[in-house]
C-alpha cells in the first residue's frame, strides 16, 4: 500500500501545483533575464518592453562572438538599467526567426529598439559604453530618462 501513497498524493496535489508549472512553461522569458540563448520566437514579444541586442555568429567558437559576450557580461547592471535583453544565435543552418528577420552575415551585433526598429548594426564587437551611448540617444530612452528625473 505504501508505494501507492506517493502516486495518490501526486494525483491530488497536481492541480494545486499546476499554476506554478504553467508559469515556467510560458514562452515569454522572465522579466529580469538578461541573456536568452536559443531564443527562437518573434521579436514582437519584446515590443515596448525591452531593447533586444542580438548577437549573431556562424559558430559559438567565433572569437568576436566570445569577445562580445564577455563585454556584455562585464556590465550587466548598465544594460538592465536600459531595459536590454541579449539574444544569441550561432546556428546559421537553422534559419531561425531572428535570422530571417535581421539577415546577418557572419558575426553581427544588432540593436533593436523598444519600437521594434533596428537602431544599430555592427560587424564587430562593441563595448557596453558605446552601446549605452547609442541607446541613450534614442528618443524613447531620452524620454525615459526625463521621466525618471521628474519622479
Amino acid at each position: 500500500m505504501r508505494p501507492l501513497l506517493p502516486i495518490v498524493l501526486t494525483a491530488f496535489l497536481s492541480p494545486v501545483l499546476a499554476p506554478a508549472t504553467w508559469a515556467s512553461d510560458a514562452t515569454m522569458p522572465p522579466e529580469d533575464a538578461l541573456f536568452l540563448e536559443e531564443f527562437d520566437s518573434n521579436l514582437n514579444e519584446f515590443l515596448w518592453k525591452k531593447r533586444p541586442i542580438v548577437v549573431f555568429a556562424d559558430s559559438d567558437a567565433d572569437p568576436r562572438f566570445q569577445e562580445q559576450l564577455e563585454r556584455l557580461r562585464s556590465q550587466e547592471d548598465a544594460l538592465r538599467e536600459r531595459d536590454v535583453v541579449i539574444l544569441t544565435d550561432t546556428d546559421p543552418t537553422e534559419r531561425s526567426e531572428l535570422r530571417r528577420k535581421l539577415r546577418p552575415r557572419g558575426f553581427q551585433l544588432v540593436l533593436v529598439g523598444k519600437d521594434g526598429d533596428v537602431k544599430l548594426r555592427k560587424p564587430s564587437p562593441w563595448t557596453v559604453r558605446e552601446l549605452n551611448r547609442t541607446i541613450d540617444k534614442i528618443p524613447l530612452r531620452v524620454r525615459e530618462i526625463e521621466e525618471r528625473r521628474g519622479e
